[in-house]
């Protein structure tokens, strides 16, 4: 893989990542548009750490402020004790299924799951589940009223993004929406639900690592998958938060719905 593929399918990846469009289908998708070999999952892991190492420094002062919550929900042997610290609680308990799911599915998922065809449906599919979530949910609840039961169907939501085409952001924004949560609050939570699912992902990947025989122009390639990935996708969740203050997710739900229909045509 020379630079030029690796900035592109970074610069995917990170665009992709956080918006409601599918980071994993894009990627599988890209090799087939400009005729290259599938770049393999060891760089779709260098791009995942990128946009990971995006998410930690955006959300730097949430992560901390979290963090001494939590730590003070244990002190208090409550998890209820404290908002941030209930917050964070939440947060780990809606990764459960995803992390289960990921143990259990992982090998199967990268074996049979890298299909154009499978990620057209699913493009199409949830996204129109998106758009009926947009246009009939309540958006009445704040990220502070999160209940046991919401975040456990959100981390169930967010184990379905397992499938290629899905996008974990994409269907974790669709339930919150669907359970009544306003647009920010269902995409923080979604950015916060992507750096423990992240970090256990890439602790699942090192196995990977350590077993590639990867040569100098490999390390190079993973090297500018995480620096532009990281880069990218800091600009893509600035954006994101601020168009959905303001602004329905329907050209999101119309992109998922053309591009699907372009790849059956493309097939056909």
């Amino acid at each position: 893989m020379d630079w030029i593929q690796a900035t592109v399918l970074a610069l995917i990846q990170a665009i992709t990542e956080f918006l409601p469009i599918s980071s994993s289908g894009h990627l599988i998708l890209a090799p087939h548009v400009f005729g290259w070999q599938d770049q393999g999952l060891l760089f779709d892991i260098a791009a995942n750490t990128g946009t990971l190492l995006a998410v930690l420094v955006y959300f730097r002062e949430d992560v901390g402020r979290l963090t001494q919550g939590f730590v003070r929900t244990l002190a208090n042997r409550s998890p209820t004790s404290d908002p941030d610290g209930y917050l964070a609680w939440a947060v780990g308990f809606a990764t459960i299924p995803a992390g289960l799911a990921g143990l259990a599915f992982k090998n199967l998922i990268e074996d049979y799951a890298r299909s154009p065809a499978l990620v057209a449906t699913t493009l199409i599919l949830f996204g129109l589940l998106l758009g009926v979530a947009d246009l009939w949910g309540k958006r009445e609840k704040i990220l502070a009223s999160m209940t046991w039961s919401h975040a456990l169907l959100i981390g169930v939501g967010q184990a379905l993004a397992l499938i290629p085409g899905t996008s974990r952001s994409g269907i974790t924004l669709t339930v919150g929406l669907l359970l009544g949560y306003n647009r920010e609050g269902a995409a923080r939570f979604a950015f916060y639900l992507a750096i423990p699912i992240g970090v256990l992902a890439g602790i699942l990947d090192i196995r990977d690592l350590m077993r590639a025989q990867l040569s100098a122009q490999d390390w190079l390639a993973m090297a500018i998958g995480v620096g532009v990935s990281a880069l990218a996708g800091y600009l893509v969740i600035h954006l994101l938060l601020g168009w959905v203050r303001k602004h329905s997710l329907m050209p999101f739900v119309v992109y998922r719905l053309l591009l699907g229909a372009a790849i059956f045509a493309f097939l056909v």
